[in-house]
């Protein structure tokens, strides 16, 4: 075989030529292997072929790039106005992560051929052996905040509910402790556990979170998705929020640091490493942070522990009043003031610390202790907060027919909160039901209460009035809030015992607005319970 080794015909030079080194050329066939001789001028060759590259100020040994190093970490200065390490270092290791394990029973359906004695002479039990109950282990995780150094940990209702054991790791990573659940509180998302031997552990530092403002800066910090320990840092978006339907109380602050699942039952805390809440839940379509989180406040979580380690319960004071916002068309309704505001009584509660203070319908309250009411959850907050016992002083303003609205002073000492029914309640409406002529009431009908419809509707035997059944969707009552099940109590002010005094008092309401109160049902695990409505006729 026959190998070229021959350069380019036109001269020119590729490679090390361009340094004065040329190829080897050979003439003819060039031998396989070089050796002895050849060898030594081969190496010889090599040799001052590099020896020229260097010469050419083209080495391999080309010295580092000069870079300006400052290993000294940030000054104290610059440390302080930028940066969260030494708050994070704070407070970080009072995070907990918390592994909850729930022992789920299967009971597996058993097929209607087993229960056939023949089926069973010739199959015997082997069918009911698979169908015996099964268990396995559903694990939660979440995170919590160790609130005092012997152990006792402030976390979400919801990463523990149902847990049959809980396990407790500090952030470090290097212990694990097994935890003892106190006791929890559904209606505010509060749950308490304690370290069994807790010694010297480190406790967070508690701000009071009713002086937390709009626009501070917060920290979020917990074991999102399990990755670890994780800090993110936002402000506060708004504080006071309510209404989602969540939990029972509800006063959030809202944030838009990120908060994620496995953050739920960490910490918030503030510039200076403060809990100032109870990481909770988020608003998100993608199931991650968009930048809409929810923390309880920790005053809240507070007068919850101190119930549950106390009592082993949480107790909640009780005014006993159906208490609704105070709209314009409501004060104008009442002969109230135009710039009148305040809480509504809606319906005062027999036997409660509402009526035994006289409180009555239709009444006004202005403020309670001294504190502004704005809104029922407000007022619902404030009372649920304090000890059955308590008493309290009631500023409010009555208005009766015909007579100008006056500011009255009660007091009301507080009872305890009845357990809520969980139940909910059928609101379907009776099979049968008249139509009213109702003019002023155009598009409802109404019919008498007979003890059927108390028994399908929870309807208490004390409430007299007519029950609605139909209520047309465009109607002016239908837009005002009236729903099939609803009990109509009174028209502008006047009672209604049955559906003819219904008929009668509607064509008789003058004016472009009716007031009705009404009885409902609290169909979705509410209570039932009294309220006022507007209805403008104007609107139609």
């Amino acid at each position: 075989m026959k190998e070229s080794l021959r350069g380019p015909k036109n001269g020119s030079r590729r490679g090390n030529e361009a340094d004065g080194c040329t190829r080897l050329r050979v003439q003819g066939n060039p031998p396989r292997y070089l050796g002895g001789y050849a060898a030594l001028v081969a190496g010889m060759f090599m040799v001052f072929c590099a020896e020229g590259a260097l010469a050419s100020g083209k080495s391999t040994d080309t010295p580092p790039p000069k870079l300006n190093v400052q290993e000294a970490p940030l000054t104290r200065e610059v440390k302080a106005a930028t940066s969260f390490a030494p708050i994070v270092k704070k407070v970080a290791p009072s995070v907990v992560n918390i592994y909850s394990t729930m022992i789920i029973r299967d009971h597996p359906r058993q097929n209607p051929l087993l229960e056939d004695p023949f089926f069973r002479q010739f199959f015997g039990d082997r069918f009911n052996e698979q169908l015996q109950p099964r268990e396995h282990k559903e694990q939660g995780l979440g995170s919590g905040i160790i609130v005092t150094a012997d152990g006792y940990i402030l976390t979400g209702n919801h990463v523990i509910e149902g847990a049959d054991k809980v396990k407790v790791a500090l952030a470090s990573g290097q212990k694990e402790y097994d935890a003892k659940i106190i006791g929890t509180d559904p209606a505010t998302d509060v749950a308490v556990l304690k370290i069994e031997d807790g010694k010297d552990l480190p406790a967070a530092i508690i701000a009071d979170s009713d002086k937390v403002e709009v626009g501070d800066t917060v920290l979020a910090i917990g074991n999102p998705f399990a990755v670890g320990q994780t800090v993110t840092m936002g402000i506060v978006s708004a504080i006071g929020r309510g209404g989602f339907g969540v939990t029972g109380y509800e006063n959030f602050i809202q944030t838009d640091a990120s908060i994620n699942p496995g953050n739920s039952g960490g910490a918030l805390v503030d510039a200076e490493g403060r809990l100032i809440g109870i990481n909770t839940w988020i608003i998100s379509r993608s199931g991650g942070s968009q930048g809409i989180g929810f923390a309880v406040p920790i005053n809240m979580a507070r007068y919850v522990m101190d119930r549950l380690t106390r009592e082993g319960k949480v107790t909640r004071g009780y005014l006993g009043i159906n208490p609704q916002p105070l709209t314009m068309e409501l004060a104008k309704a009442f002969n109230l003031p135009d710039d009148s505001s305040g809480v509504l009584v809606g319906g005062v509660m027999p036997g409660t610390a509402a009526e035994k203070a006289g409180l009555k319908n239709g009444d006004v309250i202005l403020e309670i202790n001294g504190k502004k009411m704005t809104d029922p959850r407000t007022l619902q907050l404030l009372v649920a907060q304090m000890s059955p016992g308590s008493k309290v002083t009631l500023r409010i303003l009555r208005g009766e027919p015909g007579r100008t609205p006056a500011e009255k002073a009660l007091t009301a000492t507080l009872i305890e909160l009845p357990q809520e029914t969980m139940a909910g309640r059928s609101r379907s409406g009776p099979t049968e039901h008249g139509r009213s002529s109702l003019d002023a009431l155009e598009g409802v009908e109404v019919t008498d209460l007979d003890a059927r419809t108390r028994r399908q509707l929870d309807i208490p035997n004390s409430t007299r009035g007519a029950l609605v059944t139909n209520v047309e969707r465009d109607s002016n009552a239908s837009e005002a809030g009236l729903r099939p099940g609803d009990v109509i109590l009174e028209i502008d002010r006047q009672p209604v015992r049955n559906a003819d005094d219904a008929v009668a008092l509607s064509q008789k309401a003058k004016g472009e607005r009716v007031l009705l109160r009404v009885w409902s049902n609290g169909g979705g695990g509410g209570q039932g319970g009294t309220r006022y409505i507007v209805v403008d006729s104007t609107k139609r």
